[in-house]
């Protein structure tokens, strides 16, 4: 009779497992599926797109090149998250500078933590490089623009639905005269029922 009960519940755990198999498929990166509402792949695409067409195409750009000749040079600075969520506002920045270098009209210096850790490198080399490859100090490509923002986001519930607003907003500043030369947004915005 033990037996028996165990195999019955064996048989039926193996059902009820064969049954819950989770199904796994690749998709598109394009294409947009937004499971929870909340910020996503999808939102930072968009974002990032918007942001890049915004950039390029304003004013600014032309005004650099025409007043001094040569192509702006762009650092990259914080993105401060002050949304109600967890948003890793990396992704569509790395989209931006990707955007920045392959249109060849704006150069990219490295800023934060990947900039200390070039000199780290530059440091160590005039210790342990020879003379003829150790780089020089001093010749870093000084940046003319820093770009710099902040997501934000307002959440309107009630009952059973809800509603979420993003904004990213980005500014671009002359690092020389901490004059405004660009703000550009997206604004996305989300109904959720439950």
């Amino acid at each position: 009779m033990k037996s028996l009960l165990l195999t019955t519940a064996l048989i039926l755990a193996l059902a009820f497992q064969s049954c819950n198999t989770r199904k796994i498929e690749r998709i598109g990166t394009e294409e947009t599926i937004d499971l929870s509402g909340r910020w996503n792949d999808s939102d930072s695409r968009m974002t990032a797109e918007a942001m890049v067409e915004q950039i390029l195409g304003s004013a600014w750009l032309d005004n650099h090149v025409r007043a001094t000749g040569e192509r702006p040079v762009v650092i990259v600075g914080l993105v401060y998250n002050k949304s109600h969520e967890h948003i890793s506002a990396e992704t569509f920045i790395k989209d931006v500078e990707r955007a920045f270098i392959n249109s060849g009209r704006v150069r990219l210096v490295q800023a934060g933590d990947k900039r200390e850790e070039l000199r780290r490198e530059r440091a160590s080399q005039q210790d342990f490089a020879s003379v003829e490859t150790a780089k020089a100090w001093g010749l870093e490509l000084g940046a003319d623009y820093m770009l710099n923002g902040d997501i934000n986001s307002i959440v309107d519930t009630y009952q059973r639905e809800k509603v979420t607003y993003y904004q990213v907003n980005l500014e671009l500043t002359d690092i020389e005269s901490s004059e405004v030369v660009w703000i550009g947004e997206k604004k996305i915005r989300k109904y959720i029922r439950n």
